[in-house]
């Protein structure tokens, strides 16, 4: 099984497994079953109401054809079949995905899977973190979700985060970990244009992520915000 080793900022380090050809085959079967469940109870009940014509085709076509991506965004990765195997699509730095992710990964569906002989399937089984062309495309990869949860993570670096913390910011949770890991920096490296630096980063992240700060200096926003992307980072975990 392949091993994937990233960092989120300073904060939370991750060995990710991807997920095997095995847990990726089974997942995908497990969603035609579902999808094969629908069409049978769909198509019987369209033969119950006597309903015909372009009603049925769209009620049959349209939830077949979308959902895997509809899923996927609203699921946090996860299809039926991929929660059943415990997998789950992420980043390759083990971020959420973008919108244009999740629909690259579906567009290229048509390329991997029975209409091109399952090209897909050979990809997975040689690249190595187990990526289909959707996912190499996408920048993408599946993973096992008990890799997270199974996480040794020091304790004496959250020890800022009580029990009882409470976010502020829950947008915090949006950043990038490129973007955690420049305000880490701005905020751990004292330089002669230290305060200008704080400032700028402090008013860029509040317009980023449309919020109008609460504390007193734009040092102390900074720090919050990064003790609030901790803090879901771990609830993540």
């Amino acid at each position: 099984m392949a091993q994937s080793g990233i960092i989120t900022g300073q904060y939370v380090r991750i060995e990710q497994a991807t997920a095997s050809v095995g847990d990726r085959i089974f997942a995908q079967l497990i969603d035609w079953v579902v999808l094969l469940a629908y069409l049978t109870l769909a198509t019987w009940a369209m033969v119950e109401a006597d309903v015909s014509g372009a009603i049925v085709a769209y009620v049959l076509l349209l939830p077949l054809l979308f959902y895997t991506l509809l899923m996927e965004i609203f699921n946090h990765g996860q299809s039926l079949g991929k929660m059943v195997m415990k997998t789950r699509v992420v980043k390759m730095d083990g971020s959420t995905p973008t919108l244009s992710a999740y629909l690259m990964r579906w567009l290229l569906y048509i390329v991997d899977g029975p209409s091109m002989s399952f090209l897909g399937l050979l990809c997975i089984i040689f690249t190595k973190n187990n990526q289909r062309l959707g996912d190499l495309a996408a920048g993408t990869v599946v993973i096992k979700m008990q890799n997270y949860r199974k996480i040794q993570v020091s304790l004496d670096e959250y020890d800022y985060l009580t029990k009882n913390y409470t976010p502020r910011y829950p947008q915090a949770a949006d950043l990038s970990l490129e973007q955690i890991e420049i305000i880490t920096r701005t905020v751990n490296t004292p330089r002669k244009d230290f305060t200008a630096r704080v400032i700028q980063l402090s008013q860029k992240v509040q317009q980023k992520l449309n919020i109008q700060r609460q504390e007193l200096t734009d040092i102390d926003f900074l720090r919050r915000i990064l003790r609030d992307y901790q803090y879901y980072a771990l609830e993540e975990i």
